[in-house]
């Protein structure tokens, strides 16, 4: 593997203290690749922290733990909502079929219609929860029509062999090991629904002290991404020994997996808006909230 791709380019020193915290989610996203592959930032130490979804992560980027990291669409939105200091400084390609609503092979459950008054486990806050929004809303459903149960990835995978949950919302590999060990059967995912973007963000202290710094490090995404659409088969084999996920799950995953990073366009405003507007139509956040109000723009090579 070449690690060259994964060095940064010189940096010169910034005012701000030497250890820069990222957040990243072991099981998903180019930071949790740049870790296991080590970047060396001249000047600086990096402390990388793992987090198991981006709604925690948010929260520890409200507190000052981290000053970097990178989730699905509705974790800043809610953050948002409470207040949370951020700023989105760079998009991920939006997941069309890595994330999706699914039920036991034998459900009697054939649409998205059929979940009304249905238990659907997810996890708050996450992209499954846009997704989940999503679809009921092309079905003519709301949020509030079905029971919605709260649980993390391995909480509701246990639910869902045990029959405590109707169907189950989730992204990969948690998808793909769903599908492979109980062929769990797929009921939607975007396919025909609005996509919505991954993001890279930061607080706002941390964009203000070091604006070349975030563009340094976009620009490593940038680059990792690219390394890692064209080297996939070197990218199962790391993520396999990374994470501990059988090689086939990982292979599933990485092939319906869209890597990258880039600014946040109007055309990305747009599409967070939407999601945004959504939970705050369904009255899932508490307050409408403004995404071109916090944007810093990338100026990307």
């Amino acid at each position: 593997m070449k690690n060259w791709i994964f060095l940064l380019l010189a940096l010169p020193l910034f005012a701000q203290a030497d250890e820069i915290k990222i957040g990243f989610q072991k099981s998903a996203g180019l930071l949790s690749m740049m870790k296991t592959q080590g970047v060396s930032l001249p000047g600086h130490t990096i402390k990388w922290i793992e987090f198991p979804a981006g709604p925690q992560m948010l929260e520890a980027l409200n507190a000052g733990s981290i000053d970097f990291g990178s989730t699905g669409a509705p974790p800043p939105v809610f953050a948002q909502a409470a207040g949370v200091d951020l700023l989105y400084v760079g998009a991920e390609p939006a997941p069309v079929n890595s994330e999706a609503i699914i039920v036991p092979k034998d459900s009697k459950i054939r649409t998205v219609a059929e979940l009304k008054g249905k238990r659907v486990a997810f996890h708050k806050g996450s992209g499954s929860h846009f997704l989940l929004a999503s679809a009921l809303q092309k079905a003519g459903l709301k949020i509030s029509d079905i029971t919605s149960i709260y649980l993390s990835p391995s909480d509701a995978r246990a639910a869902f062999v045990s029959g405590g949950i109707d169907a189950w919302v989730v992204w990969d590999p948690y998808l793909a090991s769903a599908q492979k060990a109980y062929q769990a059967r797929l009921l939607a995912d975007y396919t025909g629904l609005p996509l919505a973007n991954g993001f890279y963000l930061a607080s706002s202290k941390f964009v203000k002290a070091s604006p070349q710094l975030v563009s340094a490090l976009l620009e490593q995404v940038k680059l990792t991404g690219k390394w890692a659409s064209e080297h996939q088969k070197e990218v199962s084999t790391l993520l396999t020994q990374q994470t501990g996920v059988p090689a086939d799950i990982v292979t599933t995953w990485m092939g319906r997996s869209r890597f990258g990073a880039t600014p946040v366009t109007p055309e990305i405003v747009a599409n967070q808006q939407r999601v945004a507007d959504l939970f705050y139509q369904q009255k899932l956040i508490p307050k409408s909230v403004d995404i071109a109000s916090r944007v810093w723009t990338w100026q990307a090579k």
